[in-house]
């Protein structure tokens, strides 16, 4: 089972899609587990704030670091080998090889960000990995979370049944098609590529290859 530590102001935005169909039913099978650890729950001080102005100046808000670090050592407690994830803009690229790897891990720490971002102190102490999962900014660190979760749960052996080894074997292409073989639509008709009704696996994994 891979467990997957969350650290997020909001995790109400991302656990409805974590507890839905495939993923649902891998967390219900024990297979992936997903916890979330809300630094609100674990601030300081008088007014229990956890976004502070910026430190020379700019606009918005940063989220201060002992709220932060305080719910990623509830997260971690006395676990041995986390995988630490910061998402962050310049970070290293997610990609499949990477999913791969971090399925084999038994505990995965991601924190999410928000507004105008995390102390770059707590990154630096936790000693964790920047990773980015595009060349855009989103407002804040809950998506690329659900999107982590998900590529990486694909790779834990059970959550995608019989299905599994032949997702990651067989030539894909990013043109799929199903019934009607032929279909009407506003006076034309689009018909499935003959290659794919032919029942020629070669020509059909040539076809696919080409279009990959």
């Amino acid at each position: 089972m891979v467990h997957f530590h969350i650290i997020t102001l909001f995790p109400e935005s991302i656990d409805p899609y974590l507890r839905s169909s495939i993923l649902g039913r891998a967390r219900e099978k024990k297979l992936v587990k997903v916890s979330y650890y809300d630094p609100k729950k674990f601030a300081v001080g008088k007014h229990k704030r956890v976004d502070q102005r910026p430190y020379g100046g700019g606009p918005g808000m940063v989220l201060e670091p002992t709220a932060m670090l305080r719910a990623s050592a509830k997260a971690i407690g006395k676990r041995k080998g986390v995988e630490k994830i910061f998402f962050a803009t310049d970070g290293e690229q997610f990609d499949e090889a990477m999913a791969k790897k971090l399925s084999k891990k038994k505990d995965i720490l991601l924190i999410s960000g928000r507004y105008e971002g995390v102390d770059a102190r707590v990154p630096k102490i936790l000693k964790a990995k920047p990773v980015t999962v595009g060349p855009y900014v989103l407002t804040g660190g809950e998506l690329p979370a659900a999107a982590l979760v998900d590529a990486v749960a694909r790779f834990v052996p059970g959550v995608l049944g019989k299905i599994g080894s032949l997702e990651r074997s067989r030539v894909s292409s990013p043109e799929v098609y199903t019934r009607p073989e032929t279909l009407a639509w506003k006076k034309k008709k689009y018909k499935v590529p003959e290659v794919l009704r032919s029942g020629h696996h070669a020509k059909i994994n040539e076809w696919k290859t080409k279009k990959s």
